[in-house]
């Protein structure tokens, strides 16, 4: 690849993985969506304005696929994530109606075991009322301690700006250190 810093989006098969991608970038149909769950099925990567890439991850969990493809999935997503050292940021997306999974629990483990920046974007938050959001979003806080929870909606584009700032935030800091010149 061409060594430009990447934001990685990662989460349950059915929480809006692309739909947010495309509601970042304020396009639509640029990272495929859809109903059913599991239909990303590879590491895509949208070059963003020359400068940075936006990366859309397998989702985990339900999706109507075999138990090797799942696992296959895992594989790929775990390579990924351990040995691209253009990752920046890794924006692990949770569903703002329900509480965390055992498997998003583990995710933000072990992303924060690998030292792999994260934020966590609470999507769907237009669901909600304004009390069950607050609700959820506290309960999640306490769940991912030590890292920002953004509540997201891409209907109201709810938490966009917020995450541009961590996005953005995210590729300075990776630019910085791909600035330092070598030592010889």
């Amino acid at each position: 690849m061409d060594g430009l810093p990447e934001i990685a989006f990662l989460g349950r098969s059915n929480v809006g993985k692309s739909s947010l991608i495309n509601s970042l970038l304020q396009r639509k149909g640029l990272a495929k969506a859809s109903n059913t769950p599991g239909r990303t099925q590879s590491i895509n990567f949208f070059l963003i304005n020359e400068t940075f890439y936006f990366v859309d991850l397998p989702g985990y969990g339900y999706a109507k696929v075999s138990k090797a493809t799942r696992a296959d999935w895992g594989r790929i997503a775990e390579d990924y994530l351990l040995n691209r050292r253009e990752l920046a940021l890794s924006v692990q997306l949770i569903d703002s109606r329900h509480a965390p999974t055992g498997l998003d629990r583990e995710l933000f483990d072990w992303l924060g075991f690998n030292g792999k920046d994260r934020i966590v974007a609470a999507t769907k938050a237009d669901k909600l009322s304004n009390n069950q959001l607050l609700k959820q979003l506290r309960d999640a806080k306490e769940v991912f301690s030590g890292t920002d929870v953004v509540a997201c909606s891409v209907q109201t584009g709810k938490g966009r700006e917020e995450l541009w700032q961590h996005i953005e935030m995210g590729i300075k800091k990776k630019s910085k250190f791909w600035l330092i010149p070598a030592k010889e």
